[in-house]
């Protein structure tokens, strides 16, 4: 009761403050999963290995889409119904979530087999790079159960008012991950296997921890035998929300599989396998970029889903303002680092023997990442029409970056632009996906501006 006091008495900074440095610090974290097995393989085991793991991303990419199709939506069912005071209404979705999950682990299974022997088909790598990719997508299809059953109910732990917790569980798994990849990289010499076998033993943890949680005396909402029972209404309502994450994160799947066969259509078969390391290197390093922006954004998530529960509007605007802010001084910042430094960026994740693969991603990177400035907006934009419920116009704004807008230009530009159509893609679909936002926000906001008054 003391977490729903505070979402609907606490000042807006404070709240945010709170719930959002959790989040950021947990983001970041949760961004070393990926990005520290990247480091690892690119500089102690190839560039070869680093094109194979990158074409990997739409694997692991739909893994964690799973997670957000049924967290994101059941934190987000689960806030509005404990603004409403109605506690058993969250238990259910808390129930029917887990049961989603375990039966998304089943379907990501057939899925992850299909598509990696897709992608390898139609990409036609040497085996070498092919061999690495399938090795990685069969062991991290073995342990997808922990990160979808822990990234989902990590979200509803936020969701419940308690952010710390949720900060300690990628915590937890970011630093498992980091000392399981030194050991079985470095002195086992496991290769891509060691960075697999790496990350979903620190995923495991992470879920056993989440797991605890509910069935521990410190949890708001507990887990019953009873609410496993799959309602087809709340199946739909954490589904009909949590589906923009869901299309957005499938979206970056198929934005990976494209840009890896843009790729080979706008380099040479010698330069092709090395660029597509470097993509993976540059989505590394925007993801981590990108990372607080996602922490703000799931700190203002439950603030604003209590409160349009409560019809405290006044609230909402407020928390929905301060986010833009917060999350477009980060981007903002970001960009300037990408664009004055990214040798450094680069240098991190790729051997500094390797000058092409650097002087190639330096080029790549301030291009790509042009319209970085804007992306906050975008997605607090995006995320708010998701936190109150409704999903049509949030997976709108989802999609209009990754799958409305990027897909065309990503399959049109390097026709006529050659290499550089491939880079250019992303920065246009930034511009306008953000105009896009901008035009919704400010209809919606008339909207609540009205519902005020006849409060």
């Amino acid at each position: 009761m003391e977490n729903s006091i505070s979402l609907e008495k606490d000042s807006i900074g404070k709240l945010l403050f709170k719930f959002s440095i959790p989040a950021v610090v947990g983001m970041l974290v949760n961004a070393l999963y990926g990005a520290v097995d990247t480091i690892f393989v690119g500089q102690f085991v190839g560039t070869n290995a680093l094109a194979g793991v990158g074409v990997t991303f739409p694997i692991t990419n739909t893994i964690m889409a799973v997670g957000m199709l049924v967290g994101i939506g059941a934190a987000a069912r689960i806030s509005i119904s404990l603004g409403q005071k109605k506690k058993n209404r969250a238990e259910k979705y808390l129930g029917n979530a887990v049961v989603l999950m375990i039966i998304g682990y089943a379907l990501v299974g057939i899925l992850g087999k299909v598509m990696i022997t897709g992608i390898l088909g139609y990409l036609e790598l040497n085996p070498e790079v092919a061999a690495y990719a399938n090795k990685f997508t069969n062991i991290m299809l073995i342990g997808s159960i922990f990160q979808i059953v822990g990234l989902g109910l990590n979200n509803v732990i936020r969701s419940c008012g308690s952010p710390k917790i949720a900060m300690f569980t990628m915590i937890i798994g970011g630093i498992t991950n980091i000392i399981l990849d030194y050991i079985f990289i470095v002195p086992f010499k496991m290769g891509v296997a060691g960075a697999a076998w790496a990350t979903i033993i620190a995923q495991a943890v992470s879920c056993i921890w989440v797991t605890a949680y509910f069935f521990g005396k410190s949890s708001l909402l507990k887990m019953k035998l009873k609410n496993f029972k799959l309602s087809s209404y709340i199946v739909w309502s954490i589904v009909s929300i949590g589906f923009a994450p869901f299309m957005l994160q499938m979206a970056g799947s198929l934005i990976q599989f494209i840009l890896s066969k843009q790729i080979v259509y706008a380099y040479s078969s010698g330069e092709s396998d090395l660029v597509i390391g470097v993509m993976a290197v540059i989505s590394r390093v925007t993801i981590i970029l990108l990372m607080p922006v996602f922490g703000v954004n799931q700190g203002a998530q439950p603030i604003i889903g209590f409160n349009y529960g409560a019809r405290q509007y006044d609230r909402v605007k407020k928390t929905l303002k301060l986010a833009m802010i917060v999350s477009t001084v980060l981007c903002v910042s970001s960009f300037i680092v990408i664009q004055t430094m990214p040798e450094v960026l680069l240098g991190l994740f790729i051997s500094k023997n390797d000058m092409k693969a650097i002087e190639i991603g330096t080029h790549a990177i301030r291009i790509y990442c042009l319209g970085f400035a804007v992306v906050g907006f975008q997605v607090i934009s995006s995320s708010f029409f998701q936190s109150i419920g409704k999903a049509a116009i949030s997976m709108v704004l989802s999609m209009s970056r990754q799958i409305i807008l990027l897909i065309p230009f990503l399959l049109i530009l390097p026709r006529f632009m050659g290499s550089e159509g491939i880079w250019i893609a992303a920065p246009m679909s930034d511009f306008l996906a953000f105009i896009l936002s901008v035009t919704m926000i400010s209809w919606e906001m008339r909207k609540i501006r009205r519902m005020e008054l006849s409060v």
